[in-house]
């Protein structure tokens, strides 16, 4: 039986806007196994970032269940989740806004460790801070440094550093390498990879590029416009993609070969509206293989081939 860390079940999130309401998250389910990577992909506007804040209770959730081994952390009250919180973390995109300008490297890292009373000596707490210092790469002689004084690579490390300082078992990645050059996305990516296989890590990695989430996940979920459209191991979802939103994003990667021919699927037509959705097909409006069910109501994300999940009226069992 798989040692499931996380599970979701029908996770919403709206947000009232004078229109109506704003469907950022629709009734969006799925399970990850302890030590693996989720990757979830999609547009920008999709609802993955969303997606991830709301587990954590960033942003709290509408309605749905996030179970975390075991137990429903959408029912715990804010002291309760204040402690949760130590084995859930995040990593943030921008390794730049999301550092205290005004604080040191000693600090940032440091912080949380002091917050949640993990330790109280001074010294202790140094200690630790240059022991993460070295977990991700960062020279001690940077103890004392300011974000503003770094690139974009050691932030991100401080950021990383940061988010380990609790020991947690499950962090979400949220786009982490996205405001980073390609050299120093490949590092920070294979550093999070070796962080994974030697503290047993469970990732959520949130991007919008395809060949980011294919090297790094063992899992892919794509979402359109607040929906999971398909989800299955990343080699299966790669070779075998089956819904039309999916086999649009795949066509679009780059590939660095002048004699390779690949054909570009161009998604044409209005894109649905998030606000007050009616109940039908969303990608229905851009598809090229629409049909009258689509229109009739949402398609489910159904089993396809076992781990292999899509939610469109062509895909058959």
């Amino acid at each position: 039986m798989a040692d499931n860390i996380l599970e979701v079940k029908n996770l919403k999130k709206y947000f009232k806007i004078s229109k109506g309401m704003l469907h950022a998250v629709d009734d969006v389910s799925f399970t990850i196994e302890r030590g693996r990577t989720l990757g979830i992909v999609g547009e920008s506007g999709c609802g993955k970032s969303t997606t991830g804040r709301s587990i954590l209770r960033l942003l709290e959730p509408t309605s749905g269940a996030v179970i975390f081994e075991g137990q429903d952390i959408t029912k715990l009250k804010e002291e309760e989740m204040r402690r949760k919180r130590k084995e859930m973390q995040i990593i943030f995109q921008d390794p730049f806004s999301s550092l205290d300008p005004r604080h040191t490297i000693n600090q940032i890292i440091g912080e949380p460790i002091k917050v949640n009373k993990i330790m109280t000596d001074k010294h202790k707490i140094e200690n630790r801070v240059l022991e993460l210092m070295d977990t991700v790469g960062l020279a001690e002689r940077l103890i004392n440094t300011y974000p503003h004084e770094l690139d974009g690579g050691r932030r991100q490390r401080i950021g990383i550093a940061r988010a380990l300082a609790m020991e947690p078992k499950f962090i979400v990645c949220d786009e982490p390498v996205s405001a980073l050059d390609v050299s120093i996305q490949a590092q920070i990516l294979n550093l999070l990879k070796q962080l994974q296989k030697k503290l047993g890590l469970t990732f959520i990695f949130i991007t919008h590029d395809l060949s980011v989430v294919n090297h790094f996940s063992d899992d892919i979920a794509v979402m359109y416009l607040g929906r999971l459209v398909e989800k299955a191991p990343a080699e299966e979802l790669f070779n075998n993609p089956v819904h039309p939103y999916t086999k649009a994003l795949l066509s679009a990667i780059p590939v660095p070969d002048l004699t390779h021919k690949s054909e570009r699927i161009l998604l044409k037509g209005e894109i649905t509206s998030p606000i007050n959705p009616p109940d039908e097909c969303r990608f229905a409006k851009r598809c090229s293989h629409v049909c009258d069910e689509c229109y009739k109501k949402e398609p489910e994300l159904r089993e396809l081939r076992p781990g292999h999940f899509a939610a469109c009226c062509l895909a058959k069992c």
